[in-house]
């Protein structure tokens, strides 16, 4: 079976410290990619950019509002920022596709599937995704936090079951970067999963996220079981080094597969219409051993308004979030059964993800 790979390419692993674009640089990425290929592996990559190549080709008065300001640099750069892509994969004898995308994109289950459909056909086909925000119609609401967020939900859509997350420092360090001592944290697993204090708050010069988005991104996708990585893009040849375990960088080691359904669930954390509180006796039965769903007899309140197939949050009595789940039938009928026995599953455990 063939491997898929999402690679993520941050802002500043593709500029200069100017914020001149690095040509060389995204030459030797398509390079590596390229030779990834042709050892049999699908890849994917989502890259971020385009806004630097935009800044570098307009200028625009300082007054202009900061939304349409990068607007205006996103939907030109993406431009010189595909067409870079385009050139380098074509005299490499590689076809790829450019996909922009929002949050809404990910919310509809149905349209989730779509998405997802065209994403295979397209690696079946052995033409890459070159996947990117669509920075012109995203407002504040409908933003990833940052690509990391797009490449996790991207692995997950496609059943990766690799991401590299390339950024430019070496992965996550156990102190600050450029302080003596520090070193990187090779492994991370369910034994050391907690280094948010490790982290210190703080946004690329050219992208929007920093190393705690990437932390947790990393974390739930290792969790849907796939493997990640973070590691510094800059390097020579890092991505060949990455699948021969040379690369000194921070690795997650992935728990148990988890089926697509759950893998869409993980990610809608943000896109959920409702939530359902539940008592005690149905939370113990969802997190034991035996493999159980929500029935209506087990939900004590109902908020929010969403029909059936919308995400819902589950909650316990004392108002803790612990899944997410696909709704099975309406807010408005779900009200009518609070309670009752002998109903059907109001979340079925295929479409449950509960929170570790």
């Amino acid at each position: 079976m063939l491997q898929t790979f999402v690679i993520k390419i941050g802002s500043n692993v593709i500029t200069q410290n100017t914020g001149i674009p690095d040509f060389d640089r995204i030459a030797s990425l398509c390079h590596q990619v390229a030779t990834l290929k042709s050892q049999g592996k699908k890849i994917v990559l989502v890259t971020s950019g385009a806004v630097a190549f935009g800044r570098q080709n307009i200028a625009l008065p300082e007054k202009t509002n900061p939304v349409l300001k990068k607007q205006i640099w996103a939907a030109n750069g993406q431009i010189a920022l595909i067409h870079t892509y385009k050139e380098i994969f074509a005299g490499l004898g590689h076809s790829i596709a450019q996909i922009l995308v929002t949050k809404e994109d990910f919310r509809d289950r149905k349209h989730y599937l779509n998405m997802k459909n065209c994403m295979e056909g397209l690696l079946s086909q052995g033409i890459i995704p070159v996947i990117n925000e669509n920075d012109t119609v995203a407002i504040t609401e409908l933003m990833f936090t940052d690509n990391d967020e797009l490449a996790g939900l991207s692995a997950a859509m496609v059943n990766a079951d690799t991401l590299i997350l390339l950024t430019n420092v070496d992965g996550i360090y156990d102190g600050p970067p450029e302080q003596e001592g520090s070193a990187i944290i090779q492994k991370v697993d369910e034994s050391n999963q907690d280094l948010g204090n490790y982290i210190q708050a703080g946004k690329s010069s050219f992208g929007r996220g920093g190393m705690l988005t990437k932390l947790n991104m990393a974390k739930k996708s290792a969790n849907l079981g796939i493997k990640v990585f973070i590691a510094n893009g800059k390097k020579a040849n890092i991505l060949q080094h990455i699948v021969e375990g040379k690369a000194l960088c921070t690795y997650f080691e992935p728990a148990t597969i988890k089926h697509s359904p759950k893998k869409w669930l993980a990610h809608g954390e943000q896109y959920f219409k409702g939530e359902l509180k539940i008592n005690n006796g149905a939370k113990n039965a969802l997190f034991s051993k035996k493999i159980s769903s929500l029935l209506p007899v087990g939900v004590v309140d109902v908020s929010g308004d969403f029909e059936k197939g919308d995400i819902v949050r589950l909650i316990d009595e004392g108002g803790i979030p612990i899944g997410l789940g696909r709704a099975a039938y309406g807010s408005k009928s779900l009200k009518e059964k609070i309670g009752l026995k002998y109903q059907k599953p109001i979340v079925h455990y295929d479409y449950l993800y509960l929170y570790q």
